[in-house]
């Protein structure tokens, strides 16, 4: 079993990450998820992304992923049994105490373990194994070695991130925000210090923070050595980051099924990733321990990405026209490209937009404005329209 796994930070990015083919996605709930600052979930809207999802043959992951402190326990045990009530699939965990309170209270739920628990060698895993532990989400610092003899070792399934956002510390385990911010990392309120610009009067300015991580090129190589869950970063992140990314990679893993990846779509799809995040990327720990090329210590540059232009809410076959809701500027006479799941990304040239009364105008500069763009190939909702970038 190969599985693509998506975040979502909410129910439009859940839907967003299924259509553009996520085989599965990670959500937190309102409490005991490590990114309180997302919207998240309530038990309810739980509920009803768990029904989406199922409804789609597709799965759905509840992280429960904090470091738990005494005033954290309470009504812990009432929200596993309710996440096992409305069937989720899984609960990612960090902590072993909830690992041991799901087994010994006979709670029907799988746990998968959190990398937030750094597991890097088999014994390790074969413990967790031992309390009842499905999937592994291993620590992001694994080697390959380390990931083929946890899975000879174990035969769990083994869940590995290939995109998104790296730790400074090891998996997650950095008090620099505790010390800095008096936010707690290890309950949802990292601020992200290692991402700070630093200085004095002696020195340069410089920061501590890691490249992005990007696994394009080794994918084959995790299948080989027993990954079963691919996994993107990203709760946070926006639907358009999470359609690009999730849409590079749905289509990376089916042509490695059908063995038809090329370098050229390896490159094509680096490429696309590349201009989707504003940080630079590398495959990190995988091949070994990364050098200074993979850091970031004498500042960066991030620069916001404005390439998404639209979304389709809709189109109308019969007059050959996409209603699209904007989300940056464009005019007449830009070229740009649509992009989606079920079509080959095409460039088009603006030549006619119409407002929402179908008078027509020049420019969509005011945001989440609607518009109709003439366009003579079908598009589906949650298809989208970007800056014109790298053909293929």
């Amino acid at each position: 079993m190969i599985e693509l796994l998506a975040p979502a930070g909410d129910m439009e990015k859940l839907k967003i990450a299924f259509h553009y083919g996520a085989d599965a996605v990670y959500v937190g709930g309102e409490k005991y998820s490590l990114r309180a600052n997302a919207k998240n979930f309530s038990l309810e809207e739980l509920k009803d992304a768990v029904s989406y999802a199922h409804q789609l043959k597709k799965k759905l992951y509840v992280t429960v992923n904090i470091i738990f402190h005494e005033e954290d326990t309470a009504g812990l045990e009432e929200y596993l049994n309710s996440l096992a009530l409305i069937k989720v699939d899984a609960v990612i965990v960090s902590d072993f105490w909830v690992v041991l309170l799901i087994e010994q209270k006979k709670i029907p739920l799988e746990v998968h373990l959190s990398t937030q628990a750094s597991v890097l060698n088999d014994a390790a895993a074969m413990f967790y194994k031992s309390h009842g532990v499905k999937r592994l989400v291993l620590a992001r610092e694994a080697k390959k070695e380390d990931i083929k003899k946890i899975k000879e070792t174990t035969g769990l399934d083994l869940e590995c991130f290939v995109h998104g956002a790296m730790c400074t510390s090891i998996s997650g385990r950095c008090v620099l925000s505790n010390v800095v911010t008096k936010r707690d990392a290890n309950r949802g309120g990292c601020a992200q210090v290692c991402r700070f610009i630093f200085s004095s009067d002696e020195e340069m300015p410089f920061s501590i923070t890691s490249k992005d991580l990007n696994m394009v090129s080794n994918l084959e190589e995790m299948i080989k050595i027993g990954v079963n869950s691919f996994k993107v970063e990203g709760r946070m992140r926006g639907i358009y980051y999470i359609a690009t990314v999730i849409l590079a990679y749905r289509r990376m893993l089916d042509k490695i099924k059908n063995h038809s990846l090329t370098e050229e779509d390896e490159k094509y799809y680096t490429n696309i990733l590349n201009r989707c995040a504003n940080r630079e990327s590398a495959p990190q720990f995988f091949n070994g321990l990364p050098t200074e090329k993979e850091q970031y210590f004498l500042g960066r540059e991030e620069v916001s990405n404005q390439d998404f232009l639209g979304i389709v809410l809709d189109y109308d076959a019969k007059a050959k026209k996409v209603k699209l809701e904007q989300r940056n500027y464009f005019k007449v006479g830009d070229t740009v490209q649509f992009f989606g799941p079920n079509m080959e990304t095409f460039s088009y040239q603006i030549h006619t937009i119409e407002n929402e009364n179908l008078e027509k105008i020049e420019v969509a500069n005011h945001p989440n404005m609607i518009v109709y763009l003439p366009v003579d190939r079908p598009l589906e909702m949650f298809d989208m329209m970007r800056v014109k970038s790298f053909d293929k």
